[in-house]
Formats: C-alpha cells, sequence, structure tokens
C-alpha cells in the first residue's frame, strides 16, 4: 500500500496544494488580500518552523488519539490501521475487506455507511455507538478521492465518547426516575377505587405521557354528596414534572373538602379559584365540577376554562355543554356561573381533559368533533365507552400528554331492575294536620315497597322529625320525597326557607332541638344543602339490609 498516494488525498490536501501552485505561479498576487499557503519560514530568532504540508501524514495519524482506519474500493479492503486502532481492536491486516478484518465495524452497521459514502461522494457521521470494547465512540466517515475513481477510499475517524456517553446516560437515568417519582405520585393522587353511586355507572381512565414527555397534572374524581346527589370533578393543573402533580392532589383535596358543603358548582369554583391562586401564583389549572341528581334528570355543571362536556341522549344524539365556561382556576377577578344539560335515563356523558382532543397538527375543534363521532357509535359499559374513546383518538403509550376520561351513565332501568329505584313525593299542605298526613303517606309507601317492620319503623319516624322540623322552622312550599334504590332508602324533606339546621346538644329542659339529632342517631347519613332556587332541603339515608 502506497499511503503517499492517499495522504495526497486526504481531507483539505488537495485544495492547499492548489493553493502552493497559485501562490507560485503568481507570486505579485500576494498583496491582493489572499491568504498565502502555509511554508517554512525562517524565524528571526529561531531555526526553521515547518509547514504542515510538509509534515508526514501517517506519523500525524499514528500520534493522534482517535482511531483512524483507512479503507478503498467497493468490498472495503484495508489501507491503514493508526494505532489508537490497533490498541482498541488489534492489529487488522491490510488488503483484507473490511466485512472480515473489521467485524466491530460491521456490528456497529457501519459497512452500509461506507457504501453511502462512496456513492455520494459526502461525509456521513454516525454518533455515539458503543463497540465490542466497551467504549462508545461517534464515527466520521469521510471520502478521500475523486468520484469515479476505481480505487477510491473512505477515511474512517472514530472520537472516543464514553464520557459523554455515561454522562449522557446517567442524566437519562436521573430523568427517568423523576419521571417514575412523579407518576407514581400523580397515581397516587388519583382515586384508587371510584365510588359507584346507586343511580349512576361510572368509569375512568388515567393515561400518561410517553416516556419523553413529563408527567402531567390531569385529575379526576367521584363524590357521593348523600340523598342520591353525586358530584363529578375533572381538570387539568398547566404545566409539567412533581410540581404540576402535587398541586393536583392539592386542588383535588379542596374540591373534596369543598364538595362536602354541598354548594352549587359555581361557587365550588370559586372557592377554587382564589385556593390556586395562593398554591402558586404562576399555576394555573382548568376544571369542570358538576352534579348530577338523578331526581331532576339533569346534570348542573361550572367549567372553569375546561373542554366542553359532550352527552349522548338515548336516542343516540350527542350534543355539547358548551356554557357557561369561565377562565382558569387561579387567574381571579372572575364571577363563574352554572349551567345544566339534560342527563336523563339511557344517556351516557364525558368529561375529559386536553389530551384526548389536541393535536399538534390539527385544530382543537376538529378533534372534540372527532370525539363526539366517536361517542355516537360507542355503547356498552362505561369502562368500554372509555377505551373506545381512548382508542379512536389514537392515544398510545408513547402519546405526548397526559389524557383522563371520565365516563358516566344514567341507565334506563326497567323489568325487576326497575321496581328497585322508585320514588314517591307528597307536598305538604296545611296546618298542623300536615304532619300526620305525612307519616301516613310514608308508611302506606315503604308498606308498598315490602320493607322489613323494623325499616318501615324507622324511616316512618325519620319522617315525622324532618317534616316536624320543616313544618316549625320553615316556610312553604314544603314537599316531602321518598326514594329508594337497590342499597339505600331517602328521605327528603324541602322548604323556601334557606337557613340550614344544625345538629346541637339539647338539654333536658328544652322543648325544641332533639329532631334532627334523632334523625342523625337512627339514619345511616343525613345533611341539608340550599336549594338554586331559594330554599333548603334536609335529607336523611338508611342502608336497605343484605338479602
Amino acid at each position: 500500500m502506497n499511503f503517499t498516494r492517499w495522504s495526497a488525498r486526504l481531507p483539505g490536501t488537495q485544495r492547499r496544494a492548489a493553493a502552493r501552485t497559485e501562490s507560485a505561479v503568481s507570486p505579485d498576487r500576494r498583496g491582493d488580500g489572499s491568504v498565502p499557503a502555509a511554508r517554512a519560514e525562517r524565524s528571526a530568532d529561531g531555526p526553521p518552523v515547518p509547514a504542515v504540508d510538509v509534515l508526514p501524514a501517517r506519523d500525524v495519524l499514528d500520534r493522534v488519539p482517535a482511531l483512524v482506519a483507512l479503507v478503498h474500493g467497493p468490498d472495503h479492503r484495508i489501507g491503514y490501521v493508526n494505532d489508537a486502532y490497533t490498541t482498541a481492536f488489534g492489529t487488522r491486516p491490510t488488503g483484507v475487506p473490511a466485512r472480515d478484518a473489521l467485524p466491530e465495524l460491521a456490528e456497529l452497521g457501519l459497512l452500509p455507511l461506507l457504501d453511502q459514502v462512496l456513492r455520494s461522494g459526502r461525509s456521513r457521521t454516525l454518533k455515539s455507538r458503543k463497540a465490542v470494547d466497551g467504549r462508545s465512540y461517534t464515527f466520521t466517515c469521510t471520502p478521500v478521492a475523486e468520484d469515479g475513481d476505481r480505487d477510491a477510499g473512505v477515511l474512517v475517524f472514530a472520537t472516543d465518547v464514553t464520557d459523554h456517553a455515561e454522562a449522557a446516560e446517567r442524566l437519562r437515568a436521573s430523568e427517568r426516575r423523576q419521571r417514575e417519582t412523579a407518576v407514581t405520585l400523580q397515581r397516587s393522587l388519583l382515586p384508587q377505587e371510584l365510588e359507584q353511586p346507586d343511580d349512576l355507572r361510572i368509569a375512568a381512565t388515567y393515561q400518561p405521557g410517553g416516556t419523553e414527555a413529563a408527567v402531567g397534572g390531569d385529575w379526576y374524581d367521584v363524590i357521593t354528596l348523600g340523598g342520591g346527589r353525586t358530584a363529578l370533578v375533572i381538570g387539568d393543573v398547566m404545566g409539567r414534572g412533581v410540581r404540576a402533580a402535587a398541586v393536583m392532589g392539592q386542588l383535588r383535596t379542596a374540591v373534596r373538602a369543598y364538595a362536602r358543603l354541598d354548594l352549587p358548582p359555581h361557587e365550588v369554583l370559586q372557592l377554587l379559584d382564589g385556593l390556586a391562586a395562593e398554591i402558586d401564583a404562576n399555576q394555573i389549572a382548568t376544571c369542570v365540577y358538576a352534579i348530577h341528581d338523578p331526581n331532576e334528570g339533569r346534570l348542573v355543571y361550572a367549567s372553569a376554562g375546561h373542554l366542553p362536556i359532550l352527552v349522548r341522549d338515548e336516542n343516540g344524539v350527542v350534543s355539547r355543554a358548551d356554557e357557561p365556561t369561565g377562565p382558569p382556576l387561579g387567574t381571579g377577578g372572575w364571577m363563574h356561573s352554572s349551567g345544566c344539560v339534560a342527563l336523563g335515563p339511557g344517556a351516557t356523558a364525558v368529561l375529559y381533559t386536553d389530551g384526548l382532543v389536541e393535536r399538534r397538527d390539527a385544530d382543537l375543534d376538529e378533534g372534540i368533533a372527532a370525539l363526539e363521532g366517536a361517542l355516537a357509535g360507542a355503547t356498552g359499559t362505561p369502562q368500554v365507552v372509555c377505551d373506545r374513546l381512548v382508542r379512536s383518538a389514537g392515544v398510545t403509550a408513547d402519546h405526548d400528554d397526559d389524557v383522563a376520561v371520565l365516563v358516566l351513565q344514567h341507565p334506563a332501568r326497567t323489568g325487576p331492575d326497575g321496581d328497585l329505584f322508585r320514588n314517591a313525593a307528597l307536598e305538604l299542605l296545611g296546618g298542623v294536620e300536615a304532619a300526620p298526613r305525612a307519616r301516613a303517606f310514608a308508611s302506606g309507601v315503604l308498606t308498598s315497597w315490602r320493607f322489613p317492620a323494623e325499616l318501615h319503623d324507622l324511616g316512618v319516624l325519620a319522617t315525622s322529625e324532618l317534616v316536624a322540623n320543616s313544618l316549625q322552622h320553615g316556610i312553604p312550599p314544603m314537599r316531602l320525597r321518598l326514594r329508594r334504590t337497590d342499597r339505600r332508602l331517602i328521605i327528603e324533606v324541602t322548604d323556601g326557607d334557606d337557613h340550614l339546621p344544625r345538629r346541637r346538644r339539647a338539654e333536658p329542659g328544652d322543648e325544641s332541638g332533639r329532631g334532627i339529632a334523632i334523625v342523625a342517631t337512627i339514619a345511616s347519613s343525613w345533611g341539608c344543602r340550599r336549594t338554586p332556587g331559594g330554599g333548603k332541603a334536609v335529607w336523611c339515608e338508611f342502608v336497605l339490609p343484605k338479602e
């Protein structure tokens, strides 16, 4: 192998040779701004310094710490390997094809790259590949001859980047640990098991973003309020990582606390708005809070900058609950308001976060419209509907954003199942005779529902105390409502006065104050709330005995 022939074709050699030739032919052009080729010059105070052009290329390549190999021809026969290459992979015979003599390059998939360099005449780089010696290298392959030369070759230059690769791997491992911590925190803050109200069937799913995406602050929750009513909430904290998950956990805890006050949806969001600003003034969140009352057959909701609820009625028609929508939580200065959408028997509602419908290459409305189409054709249980919606949106394990979906159905009950869900109501008119009439009405209804004698008597007693309390402290209109489900008996009395009763300890000489205490003692639970049109509702529940 005549290495001198090859050294004349190394990158940059031809350009420098041309510069020397031009300088020799036209020495008078040095004053026109051109840069002369490097050459040996005698310093005024020392011996002549050799120019780069006269240095032996082989001596230079033998001394560089990088790995260098020179191959030529279509089968990449070895022309030269430097000392660093020999130290890393052992002695390599010259004149032997690279496929046989350089197995380390074949394992790294470098041989096709050599073919590509020969064909194109352009350099190619393969970054950070781990070789058989356990070190990581970045390979640069450069052509060293003119196109069309039968003996055209490729110079393989490998730089040891093991330290950089190990540092990058440590960084990736740290990021994976942080992401796993955020995912664990996120999942631990979400409900481990959804509450299942008597009158609704509910399913939910949470899909974290892919490995390249930091965990977000999506959350959902289902809260039974008592009296047959259920609160449903879904939200999304803007931002990524552990901080977003921590803010989400605080907001979810606050929502559950505010829900126990049994406030209208817009008042809950008003409280959350102030709390979000206190938690982190730089963090905002979107949220939908909704309440379902089976007696009213509707979903009352309020939205803080969140995506619209989708509802499919019993006939398969899908509609959006677009209004009213306020700004996200944490912005302040906005009075939220509540709206409502019908959710009768046979209807399905879907609450979701933007990861389900938002795509970088499409408009958000297009994503919501696609979800509407998927919901129109999705039938089955809430879990089946939930899974179908996620699949139709193309959500996979490497999705670039978190996804949370909450599906609820108000089933249409018929036949024997329908007999387990009954309602009865009585308008409380008149004066003192209203109480005995309410007791007789409750006794007749509970007897027709074939409750055990003990539960019948407790129900009549609770009805008597609630009605007496309303007659004494409330104002018309007054109404008694009895409701049974497959798991409980619910007794509720409403009136026009918005003063909420409270349980208190009555002294032996007191003539009043024992009604609510009696109800709280004999019932499984009790509560009260203000009604939207003014007034209040006081209720209690009895868990039905298991047959």
